[in-house]
């Protein structure tokens, strides 16, 4: 009995030992090549993610990459005119960035007198309301319009902005922050002003934390 006490323990430990190590490949293999999890640090997207949201980002949508190396295996969709993307900052790739895709291979982007162009065709930003908080004592709300797709940017200063234009590249996006005034994005970078498709991380998903923003929770991110 005492022999078959011993083997039982063993067997038992191997099991708890082989599940540990099937939970730690599936977790690598989750986080390197579907799901990965990231927290907000600042107030660049606001209204749209907050300081302390926690997003769950989609590193399929695009594609397949290789673990460690910015090359796709398989390319599967390119990234879309209002798509909110988390990237390698391009002055320094130990930085994660999210901005959302104004735009894509081809497109010419300009600001003229703080009026975005897309293409040569001002870019339809309808007022919708005012916007505080704790940083922000005011600013102005809008629903912006790229393509078919609408999402909320603030405008806070009265600055009359002047960009560009300029024509974005092969494999490339274009992107900004829709805290239009609080944000360092495609528009202020000093050796690009563009985002190589290979340093795309991934597709926004869903806010599946927010601290103290309880009324954030499971919200999808457009």
């Amino acid at each position: 009995m005492d022999q078959i006490s011993k083997i039982n323990k063993k067997s038992i430990l191997r099991e708890y030992a082989e599940a540990f190590i099937i939970a730690i490949l599936l977790a690598f293999f989750i986080r390197t090549f579907i799901i990965q999890a990231f927290k907000i640090p600042s107030g660049s997207m606001k209204s749209t993610l907050l300081v302390g949201d926690h997003l769950l980002v989609n590193k399929f949508t695009y594609g397949i990459k290789m673990p460690f190396m910015d090359k796709y295996i398989i390319q599967l969709n390119r990234p879309e005119r209002g798509d909110v993307v988390v990237f390698k900052y391009p002055e320094d790739e130990n930085i994660d960035f999210i901005k959302r895709v104004i735009g894509i291979e081809g497109d010419i982007i300009e600001v003229l007198d703080d009026q975005l162009y897309l293409n040569n065709k001002k870019v339809i930003a309808k007022p919708v309301g005012k916007y505080s908080d704790e940083e922000m004592p005011y600013a102005d709300l809008y629903e912006e319009t790229i393509g078919d797709r609408k999402h909320k940017i603030l405008n806070q200063s009265d600055t009359q902005e002047n960009f560009g234009p300029v024509k974005v590249p092969e494999n490339s996006i274009f992107v900004m922050g829709d805290n239009r005034d609080n944000s360092h994005d495609s528009r202020k970078w000093k050796n690009t002003n563009f985002v190589r498709l290979e340093k795309i991380k991934g597709k926004a998903l869903i806010i599946y934390w927010s601290w103290p923003n309880w009324n954030r929770f499971f919200n999808i991110v457009i």
